[in-house]
This record gives structure tokens, C-alpha cells and sequence, in this order.
């Protein structure tokens, strides 16, 4: 498998780094003072390959915080939010789409 430094980047829109934090698990975006963030809304959003090369390399740098980092689409509305901008994103994000077992 390649890894996704080697491989070439396509940015079409706006992106964050995201990843699961290695502690428990929680899903985790990069932010701009490269830190890792719960919340979307803290997230480092860039819309060329070469800062998402630059958040995605910073964010492999150091693997003991966080495991998977990869590029994720998202999207602002009218208002300037961030958003998901996929389904595996949006799922993420929301959390398990069926009941766990208690």
C-alpha cells in the first residue's frame, strides 16, 4: 500500500486533517496551532494540496497522540461553519448510526 505522503494529493475544496485519538479512540481534527481538537469547528481549514500535505505531514510527525491522520473534505456554509463533507465524515462526527448494546 502507498502511503499518503507518497501519493499525489487532489484538493478540490476545502479540507482538515482528521484522525482517532490514540488514548480512547475519539475522532480528532488538526488545528492551525497544530494540536489536535474534538471539535470541527477548531479544525485548520486549507484549500490547495500543499497545506494539506504540510497539516497531514505535521500531523504524522507525532504518532503518540493520534493514529490515521488523513485528509478529509469539508464544507462551510452561509455563515462560514464547518461541516463534514461526506458521509463517512458526517458518520464520524455523529457517532454510530444504531444503538450499542448496552
Amino acid at each position: 500500500m502507498t502511503s499518503p505522503l507518497q501519493q499525489k494529493i487532489k484538493v478540490t475544496g476545502p479540507v482538515v486533517v482528521t484522525a482517532n485519538r490514540l488514548a480512547d479512540g475519539v475522532v480528532v481534527w488538526r488545528t492551525a496551532g497544530n494540536t489536535w481538537s474534538t471539535q470541527l469547528a477548531d479544525a485548520a481549514v486549507v484549500t490547495n494540496a500543499a497545506d494539506a500535505l504540510a497539516l497531514l505531514e505535521g500531523a504524522q510527525k507525532r504518532d503518540t497522540d493520534a493514529v490515521g491522520p488523513y485528509i478529509a473534505p469539508v464544507e462551510r456554509d452561509a455563515e462560514g461553519l464547518i461541516h463534514p463533507g461526506n458521509l463517512r465524515e458526517r458518520i464520524r462526527v455523529a457517532g454510530p448510526t444504531f444503538d450499542l448494546p448496552a
